[in-house]
């Protein structure tokens, strides 16, 4: 029996391997240039379901086709059907596992000894080992390899309901393995990132990058919260530790990125864009990554802030430079304190002009900004912003002596009408 099921597996691999599709290889890693083929699989078959190297897509079903019966193979291949790896090794242990309780049952009726069952899996498990350490030091796919220790677990807890332990020491190796080259492959994926050549990255474009797009797919498919508890059982926690640092690698390399462009706009523009679109495609995915979501919120808000800043001081920089001057001078008794003829001319020009101002500003972040939130963060900053300079305008001109009484003052409306003009534009959006 130990001959006959080895030779049996070992047929049966052997025409597994007819049907395997590649997804991955060693240049597929989030901080590899792939300008040439974007975001697809290159010249590799493309999936049937649409999922790449850095998105699942429908490989995800396989989670859900646990109890389904063990590929055939020569009907797959008359068929001509490929499948990513983690379909065939479910297939595999599946067959395992319906060989291996029916004949763990039949050794502890028939002899009594249930010790029997070792000495004909003995074999089995020696080719399945084999096959497996050709296989894992040859795969790249991170996602394959998540997959294939979920499929694992899913398995053990399968056999623990069963109550038949004669695969304990069988999947526990293997899960050992699994994990020891998915940690390997995230490794990988870290170090493109940290040793990503910006010269080659670098796109002249304020749009989310393609090395963005990679991590935050990547991070959507992992799903850090549905392997914490396996993790925690077999991974030692590591896995929450190369996230987090992948994260701080993919920050890094966007600020290089963005010290690309010469002005402080545009480096938030490309920031913002980015970590905009990440959060998105996290919030897309329905997942609880809730702390790459917050981190890339708060970079986000932070950019939006210069971003604001900035724009202002393209409309309203004689007022900003006043006001700020003024703010400095306070602590100074020294300063020469500006007369009523210096405030007039910017209280002429921003009364001008201020309406025409924040519509040139709505259209800015209309044409900068294709996502909905994203610009009514930016609008909503711009009006907080602006109040507080004109409420610091209009302080300055009430301690500059005689300024008040000056004709212009019946001019400065309240506070409130900036509000009421940025609503206009918001209500859009």
């Amino acid at each position: 029996m130990n001959k006959i099921l080895s030779a049996h597996f070992r047929a049966y691999i052997q025409a597994m391997g007819k049907l395997q599709l590649d997804i991955a290889t060693s240049s597929d890693l989030i901080g590899v240039e792939t300008k040439s083929t974007g975001l697809s699989l290159g010249g590799r078959e493309p999936l049937k379901n649409g999922s790449a190297v850095f998105a699942l897509g429908g490989r995800i079903n396989i989670l859900k086709e646990i109890d389904q019966p063990a590929l055939i193979p020569h009907t797959a291949e008359e068929n001509s059907q490929r499948y990513p790896y983690e379909v065939l090794f479910r297939s595999l242990h599946k067959l395992l596992m319906d060989t291996a309780a029916s004949e763990y049952l039949f050794c502890g009726d028939f002899f009594g000894e249930e010790f029997i069952f070792y000495d004909i899996f003995a074999g089995p498990f020696a080719v399945l080992y084999e096959h497996f350490n050709m296989v894992l030091p040859n795969c790249y796919d991170a996602l394959g390899l998540m997959l294939m220790i979920r499929i694992v677990h899913e398995h053990q807890m399968v056999m623990f309901r069963q109550r038949i332990p004669c695969l304990d020491s069988y999947l526990d190796k293997v899960n050992t393995s699994l994990w020891f080259r998915f940690k390997l492959v995230l490794g990988m994926h870290l170090d493109s990132l940290r040793n990503g050549n910006i010269r080659i990255l670098l796109e002249d474009d304020v749009h989310p990058h393609y090395v963005m797009q990679h991590y935050a797919e990547f991070i959507a498919s992992l799903d850090v919260e549905s392997l914490v508890n396996i993790d925690d059982q077999h991974g030692d926690g590591q896995l929450d530790l190369i996230l987090g640092r992948l994260q701080m690698a993919i920050d890094d390399l966007l600020i290089k990125l963005a010290k690309t462009f010469t002005k402080p706009k545009l480096q938030a523009t490309f920031l913002i864009n980015n970590y905009d679109m990440t959060t998105a495609v996290l919030k897309k995915a329905g997942l609880k990554c809730e702390r790459t979501m917050t981190h890339c919120m708060h970079l986000a808000y932070s950019n939006g802030q210069i971003f604001v800043e900035e724009m202002l001081l393209e409309h309203f920089n004689d007022l900003i430079k006043f006001v700020e001057s003024q703010d400095s001078e306070e602590s100074s008794s020294s300063a020469e304190k500006p007369l009523p003829t210096d405030l007039e001319p910017l209280v002429r020009d921003f009364l001008s002009r201020w309406k025409a101002a924040i519509k040139l500003m709505y259209e800015d972040v209309i044409t900068t900004f294709s996502d909905s939130l994203c610009r009514k963060m930016i609008l909503t900053l711009a009006h907080i912003q602006l109040t507080s300079y004109y409420k610091r305008f209009r302080e300055c001109a009430r301690r500059i002596e005689g300024s008040f009484n000056g004709s212009f003052n019946r001019d400065m409306f309240p506070v409130p009408y900036i509000f009421y003009e940025f609503k206009r534009y918001l209500k859009t959006l």
